[in-house]
Formats: structure tokens, sequence, C-alpha cells
């Protein structure tokens, strides 16, 4: 949600045109993330937010705007992207492929408390749930293929216990062969700056640019990786064992996807310790962007290869 397309007001201003959606009052660049160009916009008949699609083609995007109007009607808190004038979720904007949404009440945490992951947890389950009748599908764009791929361009930045690391955990998870298990769409970057609140209340879902459909116990790992990590070591074991338990209130895991749970947390941790890695050291040229710490996730790796035994007793 960094800014790499700069939008200025007329310009703006005749983007709006298509919408019904008032007056522009005023607009801001988002700097928060690091995947699209965002804006704060807001009209007389509202408060907005505006994307400009960096990566994705509009030709891709029909999935994740259609996702986002499903989950919505789905009464899951997600933000249902508007129309225009002729009925299109998607238009044109300095070349770019965007969109507008309204923008939902709330912030973003540092810190979650348990029931924060509660609530995380039940609605995770429920659009996993209600995924079930979603008519569109689509592959992961940062699978295995692309994490050996960055791996390659990344290893000769890296120092030799990095690169150690990063050799075994692929090696790793080379040998490791999964079937049979749950698939949904997933949300797949669910971390706490893409989740709002109001005090306990989960208020909106946000930002589905990396959903598709996955193995629904992947989404899991990566939700628990960021939300039960961040605090100290007593409060991470409370607030995973009550995202695991509110989860399952509403769809049951069962024994064999429980055997796969570590595979799945190390698998969650190699990719976003690689796509940091990949930012850090072949950023985008932006007028405000916001690169994150990929040692938050080679810390994480560390320590679910060393003490697996472990993960298996919030069950």
């Amino acid at each position: 949600m960094s800014v790499y397309t700069n939008v200025l007001s007329h310009e703006l201003d005749e983007f709006l045109k298509n919408y019904s959606l008032g007056q522009l009052e005023q607009f801001s660049g988002i700097s928060d993330g690091i995947e699209n160009t965002n804006y704060f916009v807001t009209t007389n008949k509202g408060q907005y937010v505006l994307t400009l699609f960096e990566e994705l083609s509009i030709e891709e995007l029909p999935y994740f705007v259609e996702l986002t109007a499903f989950l919505s009607e789905a009464n899951i808190p997600t933000a249902h992207p508007v129309k225009d004038n002729e009925g299109n979720y998607l238009r044109i904007l300095n070349g770019k492929p965007a969109s507008l949404v309204k923008k939902l009440n709330g912030i973003s945490i540092d810190i979650p408390n348990e029931k924060q992951c509660r609530a995380i947890g039940v609605n995770m389950a429920c659009m996993h749930v209600a995924s079930s009748s979603f008519k569109f599908e689509r592959r992961a764009s940062r699978g295995f293929d692309w994490q050996k791929e960055t791996a390659k361009k990344v290893m000769p930045k890296l120092n030799q216990e990095e690169n150690t690391l990063l050799r075994q955990e692929l090696a790793y998870h080379d040998t490791i062969k999964l079937k049979d298990l749950p698939i949904s769409v997933i949300h797949a970057d669910l971390f706490r700056d893409n989740a709002l609140f109001i005090d306990d209340e989960l208020t909106g879902i946000i930002d589905f640019y990396h959903a598709y459909n996955g193995y629904s116990l992947y989404d899991l790992a990566v939700t628990i990786n960021d939300w039960c990590m961040s605090g100290d070591a007593e409060q991470n074991k409370y607030n995973s064992a009550a995202l695991l338990q509110a989860y399952q209130t509403v769809r049951p895991i069962e024994q064999h996807e429980r055997d796969a749970w570590p595979v799945f947390l190390r698998a969650a941790a190699l990719r976003f310790w690689l796509s940091r890695l990949k930012d850090k050291y072949y950023p985008r040229d932006g007028e405000i962007t916001h690169i994150k710490d990929p040692d938050v996730f080679k810390k994480i790796i560390e320590h679910r290869a060393n003490y697996s035994d472990e993960l298996m007793k919030v069950w």
C-alpha cells in the first residue's frame, strides 16, 4: 500500500466523474504495505480507498474484486468494491488498473489480545467455508517455484549464516509431499495491518490481492506467524490457542491437518522471509514506500525449525 504512481487532484477529479460519489474534497497517499498504490479519498458523499494496481493486470483483477464483493455479501467484514456508472468495478487511472472501495472504520493493532485473535479465527473460518461457492479460481503467484527463483536472486546479497538457513529450508520443503488437505479461497496475507478493529470488534479484513485457492491450513499458518509471534512467549501461546479454537467452532481441523501443522508454519515463514528480502535488496521506486524487516521472519523460521514439538501443544 505504498505510493508508486502519483495521482494529481485534477486527474482524480476526472476519474471520479465516472462514479456517483460526489465532489472530491481531499485525498492523501497511504504509506503502509508494499504492493500497490493506495489513497484515502474523501468526497462530499463519503470516504473511500482508491487502489492503483502496480503488478496485477486488468485481466487478473476480476478474481480479487469479485472475491471482496462475494465475501462482503456473505457478511464477512470486507470492503465491497464500488461500481462505476457503467456497472464496472475496475477502470484505468494514469495507465494502471484502479478500483474504489468504501473506507472501513477501525484501525490495525500492534499487539493483539485473545478476543481479537478469536475474532480473526472465526472470520477466517467463515471465509474458508463460504468460499466453497465462489465461482472464480486462481493459483498462487508466490508458490514454491517463485520462492526458488527469488532465493537464487537474493542469495548473493546474504551472509553465510543466512545462505545456509535459506538452503536448508528450501531443501526441507522440497522433500514434503502434501495431499488430501482441505482447500478453499485463502487470504494468504492476513497480517495485523490487514485487519481493522474498533476495540475488540473486527470491522474489516482488507488487502486480498494475494488471495488464491489453496490450503486452508496455510492461511492459518500465515496469520498465526504474525498475530501470535508479536508479544511475549506466554501471550503468544494464549493468542495461538484462542485463534485456533475459535476457528474450529466454524470449521473443525482434522488430525491429518494437525500432523502437517509444523510444515505449514515453516512454509509460511519462508514465503514472507523471501518476499521481504526481495523488497529489501531490489526495491521498487515510489513516492512513499514502506519496506518491512526480513529478519522478523528469519527468526520465526529458526524458532519453528528448532521447537517443532511445541507447535503441536496449541491443539
